[in-house]
């Protein structure tokens, strides 16, 4: 039992479950929207099993997938693989476990996330071999992310609304923005390897810019999604929350100076996330 719990532990940190906060509110944005305000507790329950689970799934592969490129890189040689503390044939075991959970969640929701669910697993698990393939391995990163609000919209409607999508190409620019960003850390390892990504085919400067206009991209986006759902004043201040908190997620970091990208990846994209729900959710609820 002790080598169970601590290799659950370890399991945990190495998907860094914590970080499921970055995809979730926006999936629930969608559920609220769905539902006009009021999920339905089992839908609800169903769905969050889901995406915890796909979340789960995406990052054990990755780790796998990933073991050997991760062992040659000096930023990720402690990751639990490549230090020995966990065997690629258990994140393996884990991997299945989870992506299993996630096809009973989504067969517990209706029959189209049923149907859906291996094409959601495809994108995710994909996204570990693009980076050998494209520089635009970001984007695939973003869409893995991007794709939980009309997964969500699915799950309570059985069916796509396509004002959805829209949300969805915002979280995948805002994801995949932030994924450029991240790959300018390894930027000379990439290099080296000749591992593909934006950085090291165009230079962390126009790394950089490709980022700021993801993120614009992204803006005009939400403001259009905004329009679609009719928001009114609490929606609008969440849109209004969202471009400030990017512009200073932007100004934490610079080409030049990477040391608190950090702060600006993980905390800061959980908290966007995380206002835009709780200003979307403010606004459905004052309507009534």
């Amino acid at each position: 039992m002790p080598g169970i719990l601590k290799k659950t532990r370890i399991t945990l940190e190495m998907i860094k479950w914590e970080h499921s906060v970055f995809a979730l509110p926006f999936a629930l944005t969608a559920v609220l929207l769905a539902a006009h305000g009021h999920p339905g507790w089992r839908t609800l329950g169903w769905i969050l099993v889901a995406m915890v689970a796909a979340r789960s799934a995406a990052m054990a592969f990755n780790r796998w997938a990933d073991a050997d490129l991760d062992a040659a890189n000096p930023r990720t040689t402690m990751r639990a693989i490549p230090a020995g503390l966990l065997t690629r044939q258990f994140v393996l075991a884990f991997t299945v476990v989870a992506a299993v959970v996630f096809l009973i969640a989504a067969g517990e929701l209706n029959q189209l996330t049923l149907y859906l669910s291996p094409i959601v697993l495809l994108v995710l698990f994909g996204y570990s071999y693009m980076k050998r393939i494209t520089r635009w391995s970001h984007l695939v990163l973003g869409l893995s992310l991007g794709l939980a609000p009309s997964a969500a919209w699915i799950a309570v409607r059985g069916s796509l609304d396509v004002r959805i999508v829209v949300l969805t190409a915002a979280v995948t620019l805002w994801a995949g923005g932030f994924d450029v960003l991240y790959a300018c850390q390894d930027f000379e390892h990439d290099r080296s390897v000749g591992l593909h990504s934006l950085p090291q085919a165009s230079g962390i400067a126009v790394a950089f810019w490709a980022a700021r206009i993801m993120h614009l991209a992204m803006m005009a986006l939400l403001i259009w999604f905004a329009v679609l759902f009719n928001f009114h004043l609490a929606g609008w201040l969440g849109v209004a929350a969202v471009a400030l908190l990017l512009g200073y997620e932007h100004s934490l970091v610079s080409p030049r100076d990477l040391r608190r990208l950090n702060a600006a990846f993980f905390t800061m994209n959980g908290v966007i996330a995380m206002v835009f729900l709780v200003f979307v959710a403010a606004d459905l609820w004052l309507r009534r």
